[in-house]
């Protein structure tokens, strides 16, 4: 994920979740230049981070919390990670057993990181796709995902795009996950065809798990 404080571009609307959200302390930074991956079959796995403006991965607790709400077990699933950065929500699915991940970046300098982490870890449900996530977002099938991945960068205007283009794609059952720097309310979700699932907020990150509009929760 590239994230920028909230400090231009239109904000996200939407008011604070419902009560069933639940707030993820965030651990202390962690060393510079790499994190790992912290389940599954790749289970502690290096991924490098390098110095690039507005890079900044999903942290460790966020990671835990989410998957915890997943179930942990992805097998068969298909996913997509959107703008996918170091790629560590992509590699974390594909870790717990998804049978196709589609990881979607525009930094040539780190799709060949993607490329060469995909090779050493021998991860052959991996695809490392090099463009516009968005518009990668908008060619994939209807209801041909079982989990989407958004954390545009925080001042962009991508988030109204992608979460339209993202409940198009999503299968039901099946989740969007969304990292943004507000709260994403129900009422604000309604326009683009979500709900929320759960939600929690780690230090400025909000985060959202979330499901097609009328989906059983």
């Amino acid at each position: 994920m590239k994230y920028t404080p909230a400090t231009a571009g239109k904000a996200p609307p939407g008011t604070a979740p419902r009560p069933k959200s639940g707030k993820v302390v965030a651990r202390k930074s962690v060393p510079p230049g790499e994190i790992r991956i912290i389940g599954g079959q790749y289970k502690r796995s290096k991924l490098p981070v390098p110095n690039k403006l507005g890079l900044r991965p999903t942290p460790d607790r966020v990671r835990e919390t989410l998957f915890n709400w997943l179930g942990q077990d992805l097998t068969g699933w298909r996913c997509m990670d959107v703008f996918a950065g170091t790629g560590a929500l992509g590699l974390e699915a594909a870790s717990r057993g998804a049978a196709e991940v589609l990881l979607c970046e525009q930094d040539p300098g780190l799709v060949d990181q993607l490329k060469a982490l995909q090779a050493k870890l021998h991860a052959d449900m991996v695809k490392v796709e090099r463009g516009d996530g968005l518009a990668g977002l908008r060619r994939a099938s209807p209801a041909s995902m079982q989990l989407v991945f958004l954390d545009p960068p925080f001042d962009s205007p991508l988030f109204e795009p992608a979460l339209r283009a993202a409940a198009q794609v999503v299968a039901e059952p099946g989740y969007v996950y969304l990292e943004a720097p507000q709260a994403w309310s129900d009422d604000a979700l309604a326009e683009y065809g979500l709900q929320l699932h759960r939600s929690g907020k780690a230090g400025a990150v909000h985060f959202h798990l979330l499901v097609r509009k009328g989906a059983a929760a």
